[in-house]
């Protein structure tokens, strides 16, 4: 188990997944998320959004960038990363983003369609079925 700070983001896209390649061919996307809490102060609904930088590498990121759109709902977990740098005026400059694990729709106020893409490396659990007359599933494959 990793040490990270694990965090879990429900939010919205607020611009289009961007994907790009390293010079090794592995994919990157990044997108921005924003994020909604509403709560009571003295009996008055007060609203605040917080905006966060998502990347997602590999696959899961070429798939992110194929999948989601700006304003579409997501859920995201990953871990926190801070990073520092130095602008151009020799200032001190730092960022935290989030390294996304894991993504996907959120299925509250929306519907979505799964498309298992089956992937160049051999699984052997991703080929089996479920056996004939199965109590649970029947004929029928489990997904």
């Amino acid at each position: 188990m990793s040490n990270d700070a694990q965090v879990t983001l429900i939010g919205n896209l607020t611009r289009e997944p961007e994907l790009r390649f390293t010079q090794g061919g592995k994919g990157v996307c990044s997108f921005g998320m924003a994020v909604n809490r509403r709560y009571q102060v003295n009996g008055e609904w007060q609203e605040k959004v917080s905006f966060f930088n998502v990347t997602v590498w590999d696959t899961a990121g070429e798939n992110c960038a194929a999948s989601l759109a700006k304003g579409m709902r997501v859920i995201v977990t990953g871990r926190l990363e801070q990073n520092d740098w130095e602008d151009k005026e020799g200032n001190k400059r730092s960022s935290v983003e989030v390294v996304a694990d894991e993504v996907g729709p959120s299925l509250r106020w929306a519907r979505a369609e799964v498309e298992k893409i089956v992937s160049e490396r051999t699984n052997t659990n991703a080929t089996r079925t479920a056996p004939a007359n199965d109590p649970v599933y029947g004929d029928e494959e489990p997904f």
